[in-house]
Order: structure tokens, then sequence, then C-alpha cells
């Protein structure tokens, strides 16, 4: 919902129109009220025009800057959960891996044991076979 606004920047008051909070935009012109005297307090002469040119470009270089290390922090935060990924891939590679080791072993150990019955019981047959009755 729009509302008015009037704000003071650099000694010039102003009225908006505006979506944004109230609070917001106040927050928004001390922040450049407070530039504007860290810049006056030089003594300098500079007309109003020419502090808030010098603000605007502070301001613009802030905001250039922490795009710039957030697209840093962006790639960094992909890297690494690539990296963990990868890890964990490889964790889960290995274990299932380990798994079919442990099964084909397990799979050759019964089947060991089933042929040895299968000898024992063909040996216990031939022995039936060989006694006399």
């Amino acid at each position: 919902m729009k509302h008015t606004v009037t704000l003071e920047i650099a000694g010039t008051k102003f009225r908006l129109v505006a979506d944004a909070d109230a609070h917001h935009l106040n927050a928004l012109a001390s922040l450049v009220n407070e530039r504007v005297a860290k810049l006056s307090a030089t003594g300098r002469p500079a007309s109003a025009a020419q502090l808030l040119a010098l603000v605007a470009l502070g301001l613009a270089d802030d905001l250039t800057t922490s795009e710039k290390k957030l697209k840093e922090v962006e790639q960094l935060t992909r890297t690494t959960i690539q990296q963990v990924i990868a890890r964990i891939d490889s964790r889960l590679a290995a274990s299932a891996s380990q798994s079919d080791s442990e099964a084909h072993a397990n799979a050759q150990t019964e089947h060991d044991d089933l042929q040895d019955a299968q000898n024992t019981d063909q040996d216990t047959d031939q022995d039936s076979l060989d006694r006399p009755d």
C-alpha cells in the first residue's frame, strides 16, 4: 500500500510516495546523511550535489564489493557442497563394493560348504556300495 513519506537528505526535504516501509526509508536516509556528514567534516567546500554524488559513488562501490563477495561465497559454497557430495558418493561406493565383496565371499563359502556336503554324501554313498552286506 502506497503512502507518503517525507525524508530529509543533505538538508533538503523530499516527499516520496512509496510502498516501502517508512522506517526502512528513514534508515536509508540516515545512512546517506551520515556519509554526507563525514565528507563535510573534511573541511573542503562542496555543494550538496557534489557531496551526494560522492556518497552515491561510495554506495555504488560498497554494492559492487558486496556483490563480488557474495559471488565468491556462493562459488565457495557450491565447490564445498560438490566436494562433500563426491566424498559421500565415494564412501557409499566403497561401502557397496565392500558389501558386494563380503556377499561374494559368503556365497563362495556357502557354495564350498555345499560342495563339501555333496562330496561327503557321495563318499558315504560310495562307502555303502563298497561294503558287502
